[in-house]
C-alpha cells in the first residue's frame, strides 16, 4: 500500500483537487491519530462513488482552544499519523502549518453564529470553542474542495453544528455522521485517552457503564433528573471523576427531550485529563 502524498501548502492542495474530476472525500483531524480516525478514513473509500479520494487533514486549530495548557499538551505525532493513514487507504494528507490557514494570525471568523446549539454542553464550558471550530472546517472544506466529509459521532454536537453550517451557507457538500468507535469494554477510542495511565483507562471504562445505566433508569422513569442522577452517582462513586457535565438532551440539543429523542452527553476530567462521550437513548 503506498504512502498517501503529503501536501503543506494551500496551493498543493489546489493543484491535487484540479488533477482529475473525481469526487473528493475531506476527513479532518488534529493528529494524534486512533483507529477510531482510521475507520473514519475507510468509511470515507466504502462510502463514497467508486474512485473518490479521500483527503485527510491534520492540524491542532488553535482557535478552537480555550486553554493554552490543553493546546501546548494536545499530542502530536506525525509520523505515526502518517502510518495509520496509509493503512486506512487516505490518497493524500494535508499538514499546514498555522500561518498557512491564519496568514493575517489566528482569527475567529465564522460562516455562521453557533446559536443555541452553540450554547450548551461543549460550548458552555469551553466559550468560543464551535466559533474556531466552525471557522476552520469551513476553510477546510473549500480548501480540500470537498464533496463529502466524514465526522465521528462522538463529537455529536460539533457534528451537528458543522452540518448546520454547510445546510445555511449552501455548501455543496454532503457531511456523514459515523458510529462512535469503541474498545472491547465501550470505551471511546480517543487523542487524549493515551494521556491517561492503565488505572486512568480502567477508570475511564465506567463512561459508558454510566451512561448506559442513565439510559436505562430514563427508559424505565421517564424522569431526566433521575436519570441524569443515576450517572453522575454512578461515577462518583469511584472518586476518580470531576464532572463538568452530565445531561439528557434531545437529539436536536435545544428542545425538551422524549423518549422518541433523547442522548445523554457526558464530559468529565481525569487524571487532568478531559473526556467526552455521548449515547443516544434507544428504545
Amino acid at each position: 500500500m503506498s504512502n498517501p502524498l503529503v501536501l503543506t501548502t494551500v496551493a498543493e492542495v489546489e493543484s491535487w483537487a484540479a488533477q482529475d474530476l473525481t469526487p473528493i472525500a475531506a476527513v479532518l483531524t488534529m493528529g494524534a491519530l486512533h483507529q477510531g480516525h482510521a475507520e473514519l478514513a475507510k468509511f470515507a473509500k466504502t462510502h463514497t462513488p467508486s474512485g473518490t479520494r479521500v483527503i485527510a487533514t491534520i492540524f491542532v486549530n488553535p482557535t478552537q482552544f480555550n486553554n493554552a495548557s490543553d493546546l501546548e499538551s494536545y499530542p502530536r505525532d506525525l509520523d505515526s499519523d502518517l502510518v495509520t493513514l496509509r493503512t486506512a487507504g487516505v490518497d493524500a494528507v494535508f499538514v499546514p502549518t498555522v500561518s498557512e490557514i491564519y496568514p493575517n494570525g489566528p482569527e475567529v471568523n465564522p460562516p455562521m453564529e453557533p446559536g443555541l446549539i452553540g450554547d450548551v454542553l461543549e460550548g458552555k464550558a469551553r466559550p468560543g470553542h464551535f466559533r474556531g471550530m466552525l471557522t476552520v472546517v469551513q476553510k477546510f472544506l473549500a480548501i480540500t474542495h470537498a464533496d463529502y466529509s466524514f465526522f465521528g459521532e462522538k463529537d455529536f454536537q460539533q457534528l451537528t453544528l458543522v452540518k448546520a453550517m454547510v445546510n445555511d451557507t449552501k455548501m455543496p457538500i454532503e457531511i456523514v455522521g459515523v458510529p462512535t468507535v469503541r474498545d472491547e469494554f465501550g470505551l471511546a477510542l480517543s487523542s487524549r485517552n493515551r494521556r491517561l495511565s492503565a488505572n486512568g483507562v480502567e477508570h475511564a471504562r465506567l463512561i459508558p457503564l454510566a451512561m448506559q445505566k442513565t439510559a436505562e433508569v430514563y427508559l424505565s422513569s421517564g424522569s431526566v433528573s433521575d436519570a441524569e442522577a443515576a450517572g453522575k452517582n454512578f461515577l462518583l462513586e469511584s472518586g476518580q471523576f470531576e464532572i463538568e457535565y452530565f445531561e439528557i438532551r434531545s437529539n436536536d440539543l435545544v428542545s425538551a427531550p422524549t423518549l422518541e429523542s433523547a442522548r445523554v452527553f457526558v464530559a468529565v476530567n481525569l487524571e487532568d485529563v478531559r473526556l467526552i462521550d455521548n449515547l443516544e437513548i434507544a428504545k
